[in-house]
């Protein structure tokens, strides 16, 4: 039986509206981050590729080539193509700092400040725009980049949450889990992706018994709903063949296994974390090699 869309999903998409994707994971600081980060860009790149669902322009920044320049520039050519009835959806994974004043996103050679991501993000036409910051320190953007017609999530409720965060792993999980499909359209939403990823975060962290150090917010629920990131077909294929479910769980427990080695290594022999986090990392790499065979 074929499903409709909601019908705040089609008055807030106008015929032939073009949706841009631009994700960018940015400096890691550790080998073991810089995996992870590139890890998650590559499978959202993946997935937003091969989702269904009218025109889209996908973009993916990570490692050398994301750089202050190069994002800026990328932000640029959005903007000399985008319209008013376009779309936006800008995602950023990786290290965030936040002094007191001023949000920056760590990236290889200058960081970006909120307040230069805002100037480049007001250049472009498209009415309707998403930005999820999924950093460490997120929070603190947060008022910069505010804009009507701007719908903000963040990883963390304030600059002060500067521990690393695991909200992005579970964002980019939503993206291919039907369960993140709550009203069953066969479309996750933003407001579906944030409160999928967010209930995800606050279960690992009691799991874990630790008192959790981020807290994802959300600005502007109502717009968050009408924002479509996949449409299911090819992105659930992977969780409904046995076999590529089977890996996506142990994708999770091993990352799960990665997190909780990270607020274990203060109190380990520096050696000993070197080896056990080489292991774990090349596990998910070969994992997430299977998972796209």
């Amino acid at each position: 039986m074929r499903r409709f869309l909601p019908l705040l999903f089609l008055a807030a998409s106008p015929a032939f509206a073009t949706t841009f994707f631009l994700t960018v994971a940015g400096l890691g600081g550790e080998p073991d981050y810089e995996t992870r980060f590139a890890l998650l860009a590559t499978d959202t790149d993946k997935i937003l590729r091969g989702s269904g669902g009218g025109d889209r322009v996908v973009e993916t920044l990570k490692g050398a080539d994301a750089t202050k320049v190069k994002l800026t520039a990328a932000l640029g050519k959005i903007a000399s193509q985008a319209k008013p009835a376009d779309v936006l959806v800008l995602t950023m994974i990786g290290h965030g700092t936040f002094d007191g004043v001023e949000y920056k996103f760590n990236l290889p050679g200058p960081d970006i400040s909120a307040t230069e991501l805002a100037a480049a993000l007001n250049k472009i036409l498209a009415g309707r725009q998403l930005v999820v910051d999924m950093t460490s320190a997120s929070g603190g953007a947060a008022t910069a980049l505010k804009r009507e017609g701007r719908t903000i999530i963040t990883a963390t409720k304030s600059g002060t949450e500067k521990n690393a965060t695991i909200f992005g792993r579970y964002w980019v999980e939503a993206l291919r889990d039907p369960a993140a499909d709550t009203d069953k359209n066969e479309i996750v939403t933003a407001l579906e992706a944030f409160k999928y990823a967010q209930t995800k975060t606050a279960a690992f962290f009691t799991e874990q018994k630790r008192i959790a150090t981020e807290h994802a917010q959300l600005e502007d629920t109502a717009h968050a709903g009408a924002f479509a990131l996949v449409r299911y077909g090819n992105a659930a294929l992977v969780v409904n063949d046995p076999a590529k479910k089977a890996l996506v769980a142990k994708k999770e427990d091993i990352e799960n296994r990665i997190d909780a080695l990270k607020y274990q290594k203060d109190l380990m022999d520096p050696a000993d974390y070197r080896k056990q986090i080489a292991a774990l990392l090349l596990e998910l790499a070969r994992t997430q090699e299977q998972i796209e065979k």
